[in-house]
């Protein structure tokens, strides 16, 4: 299944889904009913989840943009020193 984009006049743009190269030139408006062509872009073969598709267009704004930080980040606990028991044997810093 591939995902088409339908562009309405009076509505602007919406999705259908349809097996790959079955898709009609036209669909109806799912507001007004009317005749909505086709518009051609890349044809969406998956359906990806908002939450990932959001993670990955931040990701890919900090290639560009980076974040900058102004200050580094509070220490918390005691200082920076672990209470983990797997480290109690590690040099303190």
């Amino acid at each position: 299944m591939a995902i088409y984009q339908y562009r309405c006049a009076a509505h602007g743009a919406f999705d259908r889904s349809h097996p790959i190269g079955s898709a009609a030139p036209e669909q109806p408006c799912p507001t007004c009913r009317s005749a909505a062509p086709r518009v051609f872009t890349a044809v969406s073969l998956t359906g990806a989840a908002r939450s990932r598709t959001a993670l990955l267009d931040r990701t890919e704004q900090t290639r560009e943009r980076p974040a900058v930080m102004s200050a580094p980040p509070p220490r918390r606990g005691r200082g920076g020193v672990t209470t983990n028991p797997k480290h109690r044997h590690l040099p303190r810093p």
